[in-house]
């Protein structure tokens, strides 16, 4: 029995609890019925009803002692009432209906009641609690108990402390939540990844049929380092995402677009209470201090997370009972009995197909365009997908943060396919005002040649502006376009120093009326344009360091596709081009293109890609599978779209495997002056020389040749009739080899009506005089060959008539006769000279000649030239200051 006094002190102490848990349970309360009114936060009032159901179970105790006070019962009645009304609207198995048969559930409810059916959620906003279990709070006078939930997706991380025989009831608790999660949305919103540093194969083997459909990833045991670098680098693509849409987490965007754009990632984590590495340690944190703002949430078994970011606790104390952070202290929690190992399996089969079924057939190129063609701006920056990893498109971005893109694959290992697929997947989302394709194919490739209108198919990619195919050996080429893309680097940058601004972005607003598109210069195998030592590769890697440095503010975007880039020497040492590359590309079995720790393309299947836009650490791998973009009715289908809506321009397609025609250059329709051959250069125009009436108007082509040699012979003389109407001007035509004979007959025939005199034989006795009243064009054909008749004869003869010429050469532009003249060969040339008579060639073509036997022609320059078929070197003392290299036309049909 007890004292009075002792009596009255217990009454008082339990009065002063009743008074402090009321307050509890009325605020929780009024909370709960804010919430269920207004209906914004269903966190807030899912939370408040929980609490308020265990302020009841603690309060009792309180009641017993307090009978004597009705005013205060009465008041908790009425709590109870307003309570229970609010907990009514609350239905924590309110998912529906996934397997066909009942199994005893939870609360003895049956399982389909919460389990859930498959898809019925397909909204962007997840539900705040998740069932778990049941609390008990055992120092009430009758046993009480009531659910218990989490809060999860979007809301906060899951640990769990377990003992050593409470595994199999952890490893239970985990599947029912993963299962409620799965079940409860679209198949695809939610992915899960497992990670158990016990088990190889990984833990949870009911649900091991997600595997199959991409929903679960089993990562290494070992690998620990890789997942958690694969995360962090997903997270900062979501943050950074985020940021472009003007929002701070991925739930916000979700919101704010009315859709789930990138599916919420659960990580289970089994560890075994060691502790981890320090690096681990830090990036663990990291991951869970950053995660929830992307969609990323843990549920980490005997794992160190301590981060500060919301997360709930489940401490195991026996095999069967914890404590949670929900129920707080003198709460016993009890997980859910977790469905028999068939029904678990049953479910997610049913899961995995249900995605199979929705996804149909696997996704195509088709899937990589946007249903309007063209809608996008690229002020900002480039973006497009390339391809899906499970179900979900990857992109790639160029712009400021990431300039450049490096792309490295061996033979067959699908490098031309991604290219297409990129190119295709921009092609249709910026028109040709915002997008400029400038496209090279070094080796022996024929990659871009669809992409400009053809024999078959006339139509071509509205923004490319520049094709080559066939570049093979023309490194000039790729020189040329590097140049290219330098001088308009210098345009663009005095537009924005004349508007004051230092990003396209900004010159683009201040200068709305101008043309800035964004550029893109693909070169594909462009290793090659570096495999000499020599004064291209020199000006290449110059050229290539000052566009990879400077093209990111003017909107200037390189991507380098390479087999293998450690081999380039140019680059020994100068990492700077390499280092702007961000944007890296690793095809199955690349090498070097990402970090050096990063061996994630050594695994890659065929068809796929790892897309890493960051310099290729490993935390910016995603792995894409790539689709078929080149194969007939896909990008050509593409193509026929936007050049049927378009009305651009054809891009210049260079060909280094055919000859240019004559009638098919623009400069032959309205020439300025002999055309001799088509440069190397990224406009495609034709090499001339002004015939002016000054001293050393003359052209010399030197080679043994005769096939080039002719068509510079002959486009010359077709261009200059062209030129110049009929009565207007005379030919003089020598040829002392009879086997040219008939070929020179033949131009002299094309020269129309023109006067034309030809002369088919060795005598140079009668040479055309050094005046004339009106322009006189001679062609001399093997000039050589007048040397060898000229020493059958007698010395003075000989002297006097290599005077005459040599007067002829010396006096003749001046009076308006110009002289074109083939020699076989520099020593030739050289002997018809003389010692002082250089200067009388102004220009000249060589063929098959080294550059060394060049120097003395070209005005004191060191000439680096070595011969190659079909093309020439071109150098004028009055317009150059390095030479041109050339290809002759193919004259055939217009001779």
């Amino acid at each position: 029995m007890f004292g009075i006094g002792e009596r009255r002190q217990r009454a008082k102490d339990a009065l002063n609890q009743l008074r402090d848990v009321l307050r509890l349970a009325m605020g929780a309360a009024a909370a709960a019925s804010r919430a269920a009114q207004v209906r914004k936060d269903q966190l807030e009032f899912e939370q408040s009803v929980m609490r308020l159901g265990l302020a009841k179970a603690r309060l009792d105790p309180a009641i017993a002692e307090a009978r004597t006070r009705p005013e205060l019962a009465v008041t908790w009645q009425k709590i109870l009432a307003e309570r229970d009304e609010i907990y009514r609207g609350w239905d924590p198995g309110r998912l529906h209906r996934l397997v066909d048969k009942a199994a005893p559930g939870p609360a003895g409810q049956p399982w389909e009641t919460w389990l859930g059916g498959i898809g019925r959620h397909s909204g962007w906003i997840a539900p705040p609690m998740w069932r778990i279990g049941t609390a008990v709070v055992a120092q009430a006078p009758d046993t009480q108990e009531f659910p218990v939930a989490i809060p999860l997706l979007d809301r906060a991380h899951l640990r769990i402390n377990t003992v050593p025989d409470s595994r199999s009831v952890v490893d239970s608790l985990v599947e029912t939540l993963l299962l409620r999660l799965l079940s409860t949305f679209t198949p695809g919103l939610v992915r899960v990844h497992l990670w158990d540093i016990g088990h190889l194969t990984g833990s949870l083997p009911n649900l091991q049929p997600l595997t199959a459909a991409g929903l679960l990833t089993v990562h290494d045991p070992t690998r620990l380092d890789d997942l958690l670098a694969e995360l962090a680098g997903h997270i900062r693509r979501v943050h950074a995402r985020a940021m472009r849409e003007g929002e701070t987490s991925l739930r916000s965007v979700c919101v704010a677009k009315g859709e789930r754009i990138e599916p919420w990632r659960v990580v289970v984590l089994f560890g075994n209470t060691e502790r981890l590495a320090d690096e681990q340690h830090r990036e663990l944190q990291r991951v869970a201090r950053t995660g929830l703002d992307a969609g990323v949430h843990l549920i980490a078994v005997d794992m160190p997370v301590s981060a500060n970011s919301p997360q709930e606790t489940i401490t195991f104390t026996d095999a069967e009972h914890a404590t949670t952070s929900m129920t707080g202290p003198g709460v016993t929690f009890r997980a859910d009995p977790a469905p028999d190992a068939a029904t678990a399996r049953e479910a997610a089969a049913k899961i995995a197909k249900d995605l199979v079924d929705r996804r149909g057939k696997p996704r195509t190129f088709a899937d990589l365009l946007p249903e309007q063609l063209g809608q996008l701006t690229s002020q900002e920056e480039l973006r497009a997908p390339v391809g899906f990893a499970d179900g979900v498109p990857v992109e790639v971005v160029l712009g400021d943060a990431t300039p450049h893109a490096l792309i490295a694959g061996p033979s067959g290992s699908g490098k031309t396919n991604f290219l297409y697929a990129m190119l295709g997947g921009l092609a249709a989302r910026y028109s040709p005002d915002e997008l400029e394709l400038y496209l090279l194919d070094f080796k022996e490739g024929v990659s871009f040649a669809g992409l400009a209108p053809g024999r078959k198919d006339p139509s071509w990619l509205p923004q490319a502006r520049l094709v080559g195919v066939n570049v093979n050996t023309d490194r000039e080429f790729g020189l040329a376009l590097l140049r290219f893309l330098t001088q308009e680097l210098a345009r663009r940058a005095e537009a924005a120093k004349r508007q004051e601004v230092t990003k396209l972005a900004e010159l683009r607003e201040a200068e709305p009326e101008g043309h800035w598109p964004r550029i893109v210069a693909v070169i594909d195998e462009f290793q090659a344009l570096f495999s000499g030592r020599d004064r291209i590769t020199q000006q290449a890697t110059v050229l290539l360091e000052d566009v990879a440095r400077r093209g990111r503010s003017q909107g200037i975007h390189l991507v380098l596709a390479s087999q293998d880039i450690a081999g380039i020497e140019a680059f020994w040492g100068k990492p700077a081009v390499f280092e702007q590359c961000t944007l890296r590309i690793a095809m199955p079995k690349a090498k070097r293109v990402l970090a050096e720790t990063n061996n994630a393309a050594f695994s890659l299947p065929r068809w796929h890609a790892v897309i890493n836009h960051d310099s290729g650490v490993a935390h910016g791998n995603q792995v894409a599978h790539i689709p078929d973009a080149s194969a007939k009715g896909t990008f050509d289908k593409l193509q026929s779209r936007l050049w049927a809506h378009g009305d651009s321009l054809p891009p210049r397609l260079f060909d280094g495997a055919h000859q240019p025609l004559l009638a098919g250059s623009a400069d032959f329709a309205k020439p300025t002056g002999p055309l001799l051959g088509q440069v190397i250069d990224v406009s495609g125009r034709a090499a001339t020389i002004p015939l002016d009436p000054v001293p050393g108007r003359n052209l010399a082509v030197i080679g043994t040749a005769t096939e080039d040699a002719l068509s510079i012979m002959e486009s010359s003389a077709l261009t200059l009739a062209r030129l110049h109407p009929p009565g207007s001007c005379d030919f003089s035509l020598w040829c002392p080899v009879p086997a040219l004979a008939p070929r020179v007959s033949r131009l002299a025939a094309a020269l129309g009506e023109h006067s034309v005199d030809l002369r088919l034989d060795e005598s140079i006795a009668e040479l055309t005089p050094s005046t004339a009243e009106r322009p006189r064009f001679v062609f001399f054909f093997a000039v050589d060959a007048a040397h060898q008749w000229l020493e059958t004869k007698e010395p003075p003869l000989m002297r006097a008539k290599l005077e005459d010429l040599r007067a002829l050469l010396k006096n003749g532009p001046a009076h308006h006769v110009h002289i074109f003249g083939w020699w076989r060969g520099t020593g030739r040339l050289k002997d018809t000279l003389g010692f002082s008579g250089t200067d009388d060639i102004g220009a000249w073509v060589a063929l098959d000649v080294q550059g060394a036997e060049l120097n003395t022609l070209a005005a004191g320059q060191v000439i680096d030239w070595s011969p190659r078929p079909r093309r020439a070197i071109f150098f004028d003392k009055s317009t150059h200051s390095a030479p041109d290299v050339l290809i002759p036309f193919d004259t055939q049909d217009l001779t």
